[in-house]
């Protein structure tokens, strides 16, 4: 494929991620997460849930997706790291899943809430259902999505000039400050839902969007493209330079 149409198409697929990861997080997971006793009440935020779990289905495709379609570009700037920026968003999608497969399960039990199961037993799985799926956010768009799409992406549209190098040091920047994020709520400093906690997803959000807008509208830097080495073996070599 073209280097100028594999741009377009993994902008598309990052704004696509926009698209699929935003609604669940924000409306759909809402009464599921923020009520404990969801699980015990009617089942209003049933077809939220399920249409939240298809956009993260969608979500999961398309994350992989960036990974992927941008590997044969990426590889020539430095294979490993190309092989590492897929394993990162396999990894991410994975922590997905899990929060995925975490929200139907606590829907199925609330289903069986009202055929009769025991109240107090659903309420306290329900309750750890809940601080499990928390972690999976924090521990995959929170922590992997630093090293993958903020350190490892960014330093390769640096290195390979492909996108204009002030937008690759956002990403930079971006997955320095995500990580520290995790180690704050790892250790208590703040809470995810705080001002700081927010503030902290700013730049990688930025970095994102940014990315998948400007590779839909201007694709890859075309001089860059053309020095980049023939061989990934050669890309390596660049790379560590």
């Amino acid at each position: 494929m073209n280097p100028q149409k594999i741009a377009r198409v993994t902008g598309i697929l990052f704004v696509i991620t926009f698209i699929a990861s935003i609604p669940p997080v924000l409306f759909l997971y809402g009464p599921l997460l923020d009520d404990p006793r969801y699980i015990l009440g009617g089942g209003a935020a049933d077809n939220g849930a399920s249409l939240g779990a298809l956009l993260e289905l969608i979500l999961i495709i398309a994350n992989i997706g960036t990974a992927v379609v941008l590997y044969p570009v990426v590889k020539r700037v430095n294979e490993i790291l190309a092989l590492g920026f897929v394993t990162a968003r396999v990894i991410e999608s994975v922590f997905i899943g899990v929060g995925l497969l975490i929200i139907l399960s606590m829907v199925t039990l609330r289903q069986e809430a009202a055929a009769g199961a025991d109240a107090s037993s659903l309420l306290a799985v329900g309750q750890s259902l809940v601080a499990l799926q928390s972690w999976t956010f924090l521990l995959g768009p929170g922590f992997v999505v630093g090293v993958g799409n903020g350190l490892i992406l960014g330093y390769l549209m640096y290195r390979s000039a492909l996108v204009p190098r002030g937008l690759a040091m956002l990403g930079l920047i971006a997955g320095p400050v995500l990580l520290a994020r995790f180690v704050g709520i790892l250790f208590g400093v703040f809470e995810p839902t705080s001002v700081l906690g927010s503030l902290t997803v700013v730049p990688e959000f930025i970095w994102e969007l940014s990315l998948g807008i400007w590779l839909i509208v201007k694709g890859f830097n075309p001089s860059a493209v053309a020095s980049l080495p023939t061989t990934p073996d050669d890309g390596v070599l660049t790379g560590v330079e």
